[in-house]
């Protein structure tokens, strides 16, 4: 949607006697101003930036490494708890219970 209005506004202004170059020059600078104005809201705008996002992605795919473990672990436990009692319900049934008790 910001493209075609972009674009629209490169349209007009090229309609209006502006040059191509021109206008595409200011889009880009415009551009570049922008997108550093939102590093430096979001304080991305030092040499140590680049090292921080990494250190973060890094952080983040521990966290979903740990996170994947830990549902494993949870899904294997119950597993093995489900089988427990289908083998102790079995001993009931065949009556191996008993056998324990004499």
């Amino acid at each position: 949607m910001n493209e075609a209005i972009l674009a629209e506004m490169m349209a007009q202004a090229e309609a209006r006697g502006a040059d191509m170059v021109t206008i595409r020059a200011i889009a880009e600078e415009a551009s570049a101003l922008g997108a550093d104005r939102a590093l430096t809201r979001l304080g991305l705008e030092d040499a140590a930036a680049r090292a921080d996002i990494g250190a973060l992605r890094e952080l983040l795919s521990a966290w979903r490494d740990a996170k994947r473990t830990a549902r494993n672990e949870v899904v294997g436990w119950m597993v093995r708890i489900v089988l427990a009692l289908l083998l102790l319900g079995l001993a009931v049934r065949l009556g191996l219970v008993a056998l324990i008790r004499a």
